[in-house]
């Protein structure tokens, strides 16, 4: 009979012609400022950018590749271009609670003037400050307070010394103390001479002692009060020199920063600190712990540690920025998220002050964009949980792990939260975001955009255009020569090959980067200065090359007969199934053969790769639809009575997928009718319930995977592939297949039906049933019902015979 559904050469690939591009080489094309076949995600990416609202923050879907974060960080600079610049911030010391830093937030790149300026404040006190207690007016004025206690003391002593002498009592000053003597004749009497006196002598001597004992107490009892007072009028003094010394300074800094009352405020206190701890300021030496420390500065700049509390921490400065940040965090842990606190280790210690803290992303990126990728987020410990609390306040609140969680108890700082303002955009796959959706609750409250990539896009003319300016704009990106008209077009094919459709064309951004490099490699090392359309064949055959070993191996096996491969002759109950590897970024076809069995039994088909757990599910849901299909067509009105097992040959792995539903079920028709399949013949697409084939993927390469077993033992020009008709639009076959093709060498068929293929591979009509419902005879359903019902009533005598014996 005629064989019906083969495909002519043409119909193997939508080759792309080089006549429609007017260039020469890409040199003479315009770069490409628009993105191309991305209109849905370019419309989420302006309305994401563009909404001000709570929780409109962006998740980018996609595999990686297509430029998900290129295409959107180009949306976002222009955006940002055209925004204010953010406000810096600083963390600046709090005196009266030091464990809690105080964040300024201070005019976009006033940040680092501050600092500097307080910088050479602390650098010109601790000159000005010991230079204005040094001069000779401070000394003299000095001197006169200590005069003036020391004079008390001694007209207090000289007065109770004459009174003491008038009552016959010497005092006098001993290396011991204060002494205390009687008197004769203006001379002290020694212990015997004391003795030797007159009883009332002595009680008169010891009444004046002890009368002498009580004024010399009142006296030691006042001097603390005159050296107290003392000590404020020095005090006094002090605060006055320092306040001479140190308050024209800081009215200079006043009046500066006039406009910003934080700054005003942080200076007020910057002054009665200084003026509390001048003595900070006039002790030269740093102490050997700080210096161990790595607390001090290099000699000429030295500065004693107690000073670090008047620095001023910018913690994120703009100076010379124009627009708002766009921030890419590469690794986004919590501490790089949030901020830290770090530590310095002081002989076995660990300490810290507001110097230490650190921005992370949050902060650099405030006022602006963070870009992140969701994956490494969401593996960093606490990052996501840190992200998600940060948006949810609305504020950076810089926290250790130990802190958030609760395991940490020690004393550390508490930096002042920063008001936080960002449009976050995560990067992530499609899997990752509906898991997202499925399984965190608060997903949906923080990232209300998904920016939704395709991976491909219609292969229209002026799409081919754009692309063609695409690959001009990648190539000057990437600093790689110039291709020429028929370079571009074999790009193009490749790209529609990538994506297995001759209407459509890969979007993967990486993918076309990587060839066009490796073009550009295979031109430079022929020695040509223009990419040609040979270097882009060229480079997709070295790819090729360097993955297919394990292809190769398959290829020589069934070439030396270890995997059993028939490719001429006919066999009943057994055809040439087709499947796909892919094996990293490397995908090919490998034949199989596929057998049927089938005998009396109880309606069962059964598949023999499912009994042994070597199925997968959709596999298995294929193998169910054949008895669907042989029920519904051959058994409607008689029980289907067959047993019939299937299985790939020589399979030691899963098998998954239902693309070789419709070569089981051809295997199962040809046992059953007894008509011999054409073993010069593969079979690929997958069944439904009505007999319909369908489509299936990796259409491409079970073609070849084929094709090249044949070829390896030689084309005859019966061989050849059945396909979905479905599939038709999705070949993009290689040249030397379309070449064996057009030489009548190779085939491949369109198939719509099971009728249809079954006709193909046996060379015997399908047959129809006519007004009777009959199947005209010979024809395959034919067979194929007359053997149903052969084994339908050998079931029903087989059940009567059993019936009577178990009756008698």
């Amino acid at each position: 009979m005629p064989i019906t559904g083969r495909l002519e050469p043409e119909q193997l690939c939508r080759p792309c012609a080089t006549n429609q591009f007017t260039f020469e080489t890409t040199d003479d094309l315009k770069d490409l400022d628009e993105v191309v076949g991305q209109d849905r995600a370019v419309e989420a990416t302006r309305f994401g950018i563009g909404i001000r609202q709570p929780g409109y923050n962006l998740f980018l879907l996609g595999p990686q590749g297509l430029g998900k974060q290129t295409i959107v960080r180009r949306f976002l600079e222009r955006k940002a271009a055209t925004e204010p610049a953010p406000s810096d911030w600083c963390y600046v010391n709090n005196f009266d609670e030091p464990q809690e830093p105080r964040a300024l937030r201070l005019l976009t790149g006033l940040g680092a003037q501050f600092r500097d300026d307080m910088t050479r404040l602390v650098e010109e006190l601790r000159a000005t400050i010991p230079a204005a207690f040094e001069t000779e007016e401070y000394r003299a004025r000095r001197q006169v307070i200590e005069q003036e206690v020391k004079e008390k003391q001694q007209q207090a002593f000289e007065g109770l010394r004459v009174e003491a002498e008038k009552r016959g009592i010497a005092v006098a000053h001993a290396p011991t103390g204060i002494v205390l003597a009687p008197l004769r004749k203006g001379e002290m009497m020694s212990p015997e001479e004391f003795q030797q006196l007159p009883e009332e002598e002595h009680k008169r001597i010891e009444s004046e002692l002890e009368w002498v004992k009580e004024q010399l107490r009142s006296v030691m009892r006042q001097m603390p009060e005159w050296e107290k007072g003392g000590r404020d009028k020095l005090k006094a003094l002090n605060d006055e020199v320092s306040l001479f010394a140190v308050g024209h300074l800081i009215k200079a800094l006043r009046e500066k920063y006039a406009q910003h009352a934080e700054i005003v405020g942080f200076l007020e206190e910057v002054q009665e600190d200084v003026v509390a701890n001048v003595d900070e300021f006039l002790s030269p030496p740093e102490s050997p712990l700080a210096m161990l420390a790595g607390l001090t500065q290099p000699e000429g700049k030295r500065g004693a540690p107690f000073l670090r509390r008047y620095r001023v921490n910018l913690l994120i400065g703009h100076e010379g920025n124009h627009g708002a940040p766009v921030i890419y965090e590469d690794d986004p842990s919590f501490a790089n998220l949030v901020g830290k606190v770090e530590y310095i280790a002081q002989l076995g210690a660990l300490s810290t002050d507001f110097n230490l803290i650190r921005a992370g992303a949050l902060h650099r990126a405030n006022g602006g964009y963070l870009i992140l990728d969701a994956r490494k987020v969401l593996t960093q410990p606490y990052a996501w949980e840190g992200l998600k609390r940060a948006l949810h306040s609305s504020e950076i609140q810089i926290k250790s792990i130990g802190q958030m969680i609760g395991a940490v108890s020690t004393i550390s700082l508490e930096p002042q939260p920063i008001p936080l303002n960002v449009k976050v955009v995560l990067v992530g796959e499609r899997l990752l975001y509906y898991l997202l959706c499925q399984y965190d609750p608060d997903f949906k409250e923080f990232f209300k955009v998904a920016v939704d990539f395709e991976e491909r896009m219609e292969r229209s003319p002026d799409h081919q255009q754009l692309y063609a300016r695409l690959v001009a704009t990648l190539a000057r990106e990437e600093k790689l020569q110039p291709l020429d008209r028929a370079a571009v077009a074999r790009v193009l094919e490749h790209s529609a090959r990538r994506v297995e459709d001759s209407e459509r064309l890969s979007t993967h951004r990486m993918d076309l980067i990587d060839l066009l490099r490796e073009a550009d490699y295979w031109a430079k090392d022929a020695g040509r200065q223009v990419t040609a359309g040979a270097d882009v064949l060229r480079a997709i055959d070295a790819g090729i090359r360097r993955a297919d070993r394990l292809r190769e191996r398959i290829q020589e096996a069934i070439h030396r007969g270890t995997i059993l491969i028939d490719t001429s002759g006919e066999q009943v109950g057994q055809v040439n199934g087709l499947s796909v590897l892919e094996l990293g970024t490397f995908a090919f076809g490998q034949p199989s053969r596929i057998t049927a069995r089938v005998r009396l039994g109880k309606g069962e088909v059964v598949d023999i790769e499912r009994e042994v757990e070597l199925s997968g599910p959709i596999h298995s849901k294929g193998v169910l639809i054949l008895s669907g299909f042989l029920g519904a067509r051959y058994a409607i009105n008689r029980p289907l009575s067959l047993s019939a097992s299937l299985v790939f040959e020589q399979s030691y792995g899963l098998v998954e997928g239902d693309s070789a539903s419709s070569a089981e079920l051809y295997a199962l028709l040809s046992a059953l009718s007894g008509a011999p399949i054409r073993q010069s013949l593969a079979v690929t697409g997958s069944v439904n319930q009505r007999g319909q084939v369908q489509a299936i993927g990796g259409v491409n390469e079970k073609i070849e995977g084929f094709f090249d077993v044949c070829r390896a033992r030689g084309l005859t020009g019966d061989q050849g592939v059945l396909v979905p008709a479905s599939n038709v639009k999705n070949l993009m076959l290689r040249r030397d297949v379309i070449d064996a093709v057009r030489e009548g060498k190779f085939h491949v068929y369109s198939v719509e039906t099971i009728d249809q293929g079954i006709e193909i591979l046996t060379g015997v009509p399908a047959g129809e049933r006519d007004a009777a419902g009959n199947f005209p005879p010979g024809t395959i359903n034919q067979r194929v019902e007359t053997r149903l019902v052969e084994l339908a009533e050998k079931r029903l005598e087989a059940l009567r015979k059993a019936q009577a014996e178990s009756e008698g």
